[in-house]
């Protein structure tokens, strides 16, 4: 077994000797330096049991053995003076009863205390001096680790065994009382989270590391806020889905981004159920250049399929995914198109050469306010497109077929919702009607994702401002890129066809908050530094997006955050006919009976056109 000599042990062994030392010592100033008269010593000795016992369990009572040597200060002093004092008010008390005190002189009980005190704090304050000196002398920021769990100590013993990190790990915060006053690699847990400020202040703390991976989004934000209010940078540990080496080290520190502080909640996913659907299959992903088609490549590239089919009419794109799946898996076969979803010989050609097993249909215009003025497009890539890929599926023998929706296709109020939810009841009325089962992933703003708002704000602060806001209630959805697909994956593992799956997103977040957040992140304050602008409303858009309507009923799928919302049933042949109408419109051009025809499929659209 080692022995540390900062461990509670050697502690508790250090204060048990300087009880005997401090007493006999007492009777040896007594007796000015001299010897001890036999009279007096036999005293002493034959007192001493009761004097150590009851002042050790003073010592234990008033919390001694916490490991804090390092950190030893006014409130250890104060703990120390109240366990010798009453220790010696007990000592008192049991010697009167039992002699009255005969053979031990007035003083030896002050000079006592005063001798146990010395014997206590100096050695206390001593090697606290000696291991800050030992600090001193390193290079780098003296850090604060916020997360005193496996990651804390990881990162801790990582900054301790590099002299060079540029970090000095001080002290830990973490919200666990069972923690406190601590000791983890002999850095001591200082405080809660919420005293950051105080302990950033107290300990002269230059930079806060957060090292609690398994944060939820809701925890991290909160960190994230207190942070932001200590004046001192911060840097935080990759969510647990990214350290998947299970090392954490300096290497692993960024700075805290928006994706931190929203989308965190880690998803249980069975992967070896995905695994056994998905592996050594042909599998095409239409628009699997842009945002979430390229992510979703590249986590169906780590199911092992047998080959993994890129589809998108966007050349930069598709150059783009096709790099980026040979460089993450060299073994994995692959094939990137170029094509348009729309172009209905393409499509099929494809699909008859190349016989993919499942389709994930990624391939959408998604751009509310630009979608609102050209109608036409919006259909003839987001349901037609769908109907010619769908069926193309259907005449191939696709086993199954995945149409990637959005939040915007639950009561739509704008053109591109009202395709979407179009594209989902065409899949619902198709999954009647071949061997090909048909199903839907429904969920909202996915974060970075090209186009939305967070590169935006990005671009907008970097140009000084200012921010544009449409609304100050505007609240919308959001969930990372990697979280979006994994969940589409799994969902298409559970489905049997017909099913319209949602992903739980969580709670809604006001815009105007991720505003603020992102200005702060950059080191800059919200409506100072970078202004905030309300624009107002755009065309089509909602200040707050649904995940299901009110005719749709959720259930649990035994999945978290994957719920299954029970379609909605339509008649076939007159949908279709409806459809057709809207084939034909669309290659005479006509806007206003496309806009038409569009609100006669989808009953609840609402539109101010």
């Amino acid at each position: 077994m080692s022995f540390k000599f900062r461990s509670r042990t050697s502690i508790f062994i250090h204060d048990l000797l300087m009880v005997p030392l401090a007493w006999f010592g007492a009777y040896w100033f007594r007796f000015n330096l001299d010897v001890i008269p036999d009279e007096y010593f036999y005293s002493a000795l034959l007192f001493s049991p009761v004097v150590i016992a009851i002042q050790v369990s003073a010592f234990c009572a008033f919390g001694l053995y916490r490991g804090v040597w390092r950190f030893s200060s006014m409130p250890d002093l104060v703990r120390i003076a109240k366990s010798v004092a009453t220790g010696i008010f007990f000592i008192a008390g049991c010697l009167f009863l039992y002699n009255r005190l005969e053979g031990l002189p007035r003083s030896v009980m002050p000079l006592y205390m005063l001798m146990l005190l010395a014997l206590l704090c100096i050695p206390r304050f001593v090697y606290r001096f000696w291991k800050e000196r030992a600090v001193v002398e390193r290079i780098g920021q003296r850090a604060l680790i916020i997360g005193a769990g496996s990651a804390g100590e990881m990162l801790a013993r990582d900054l301790l065994s590099n002299p060079h990190s540029g970090y000095i790990p001080v002290i830990f915060a973490d919200d666990q009382s069972a923690k406190f006053k601590r000791e983890i690699r002999g850095i001591r847990v200082a405080g809660r989270v919420e005293q950051l400020p105080d302990l950033v202040e107290q300990w002269d703390i230059e930079v806060v590391l957060i090292a609690v991976p398994s944060a939820s989004d809701s925890q991290m934000r909160r960190i994230v806020e207190i942070c932001e209010g200590c004046g001192v940078p911060f840097q935080t540990l990759p969510s647990v889905k990214e350290l998947l080496s299970g090392a954490v080290t300096k290497a692993n520190l960024r700075n805290v981004s928006i994706m931190d502080i929203l989308g965190r909640d880690p998803v249980r996913l069975d992967w070896q159920r995905m695994k056994s659907s998905l592996a050594d299959k042909t599998i095409l992903v239409t628009g699997g250049g842009g945002s979430i088609g390229s992510e979703l490549c590249k986590q169906l590239s780590r199911l092992q399929p047998r080959k993994l089919i890129v589809f998108d009419q966007c050349e930069y794109n598709l150059y783009k995914i096709d790099a980026d799946l040979t460089r993450l898996n060299g073994q994995l076969q692959h094939l990137a198109v170029l094509g348009d979803v729309a172009d209905p010989l393409a499509v099929r050609q494809l699909i008859d050469s190349r016989k993919p097993d499942v389709i994930f249909h990624a391939a959408a215009y998604k751009h509310v306010p630009l979608l609102e003025g050209q109608v036409r497009e919006a259909v003839h890539n987001n349901l037609i497109g769908t109907k010619i890929v769908a069926e193309a599926a259907i005449a191939g023998g696709v086993e199954r077929f995945v149409l990637i929706s959005t939040d915007k296709a639950v009561n739509p109020s704008n053109v591109m919702g009202a395709t979407k939810r179009a594209a989902e009841i065409l899949c619902q009325n198709l999954n009647q009607t071949g061997t090909t089962r048909f199903m839907t992933v429904r969920f909202g703003n996915v974060l970075d994702s090209a186009g939305s708002v967070v590169p935006l704000f990005r671009e907008q602060i970097q140009a000084g401002g200012p921010v544009t806001v449409t609304h100050p209630d505007i609240t919308r959805y959001f969930m990372t890129i990697p979280e979006a697909c994994q969940l589409i994956m799994q969902a298409e593992t559970v489905g049997e066809g017909g099913e319209v799956f949602v992903l739980d997103m969580g709670e809604p977040v006001k815009i105007v908050y991720l505003a603020e957040q992102m200005i702060r992140l950059s080191g800059k304050v919200p409506g100072q530094d970078i202004p905030i602008e309300f624009v107002g409303l755009r065309p089509g858009e909602k200040l707050y997006e649904e995940l299901f309507h009110d005719e749709e009923p959720l259930m649990e799928t035994g999945y978290n955050k994957l719920r299954l919302a029970k379609a909605r049933v339509y008649d076939n042949d007159a949908w279709f006919r409806q459809i057709q109408e809207l084939t034909q419109a669309c290659r005479q051009q006509d806007q206003q009976r496309i806009l038409t025809l569009l609100k006669g499929l989808v009953p609840e659209f609402k539109s101010e056109q």
